[in-house]
């Protein structure tokens, strides 16, 4: 059902745990199944330095949510805002279809979590 690469990064996610001094967070859930995701952001001269995530949710979620920040970790936030549910989906080679939308989690936090910074630094 899942590639080797899911089930990698299920198995070993990357980037895991809270960031309590992160520069912004973003958090995101998914009513229909009860998946829940904040992703947190250290950025340094507009690049995503550190990254990390907390999620409660099934093996998709948890290998979308991995993914996420790996793709995202080093990019600016022009970079990182451009990555899209496809690109994880790719990165992961595939997902079966009923579980393609756990790559909105990953992705819509991601955004928030930029959003949220760039919301901070004006209010600066």
């Amino acid at each position: 059902m899942y590639s080797d690469k899911v089930m990698e990064h299920f198995m070993s996610p990357r980037n895991t745990g809270s960031m309590p001094d992160a520069d912004a967070e973003g958090t995101v859930g998914d009513p229909s199944c009860g998946d829940t995701l904040t992703i947190y952001i250290k950025v340094k001269n507009g690049i995503i330095g550190d990254i990390s995530f907390l999620v409660f949710g099934c093996t998709a979620s948890i290998a979308t949510s991995s993914m996420t920040t790996v793709l995202a970790k080093g990019k600016t936030l022009d970079e990182a805002n451009e990555i899209t549910e496809q690109n994880v989906i790719d990165a992961l080679d595939g997902l079966p279809e009923e579980k393609q939308h756990c790559s909105n989690l990953g992705v819509s936090a991601l955004r928030k979590a930029i959003r949220n910074y760039i919301n901070k630094q004006h209010t600066k």
